[in-house]
């Protein structure tokens, strides 16, 4: 039996629902999932530590093979008792005058950043997912319309791959267990 297939994924990824389809298709194959800041996630890939990932913005080339998976809207984080959170949707424009704080995904500094927002300090630009799963009750995330949103993607290596990579790629395009590719 093949060494364990380790997906890692970032945050506000939730593979969940590809687990639990892997777990009732192969009730003896071992699926590890690793949450991992980007930059973690990458490195993960490039140093055999990981053998897939579920990545924010990563495009196919000659080393990394690349299934888009879903897209996401951005919304901006913001203190509760702010203007901002009085909106129900935001435009950049709306963001003129407001202290918007760097965020830097691929590090992995939602965390600190929502800390910051809280402690009202500014706003942040972030993922939906992301801003999901950082939610605290002393800040809210609100619809960004006009910005750019990101995507999720399936990467692995194009070299050498993990036996069961090709299993987990089925699993994540919706192919039922008696589908052929």
């Amino acid at each position: 039996m093949p060494d364990p297939l380790v997906v890692a994924f970032v945050p506000g990824v939730t593979p969940a629902k590809w687990e639990r389809v892997w777990r009732e298709r192969r009730p003896g194959g071992r699926l590890e999932l690793v949450p991992l800041p980007q930059s973690a996630a990458l490195a993960a890939l490039r140093g055999g530590t990981a053998h897939m990932a579920l990545a924010r913005d990563v495009a196919a080339d000659d080393d990394l093979h690349a299934i888009p998976l879903y897209r996401e809207a951005p919304v901006v984080v913001a203190p509760r008792g702010s203007l901002v959170a009085a909106l129900d949707a935001i435009d950049v424009a709306d963001l003129d005058g407001e202290n918007v704080l760097p965020i830097d995904l691929l590090a992995g500094d939602g965390e600190d950043v929502v800390e910051l927002v809280a402690a009202n300090v500014g706003v942040a630009v972030m993922p939906q997912s992301v801003a999901r799963a950082l939610s605290r009750k002393d800040v809210v995330a609100r619809p960004l319309r006009d910005a750019p949103d990101t995507g999720i993607s399936l990467v692995w290596p194009t070299g050498a791959s993990h036996p069961l990579c090709d299993v987990f790629v089925g699993i994540v395009r919706g192919r039922t267990a008696n589908s052929s590719r």
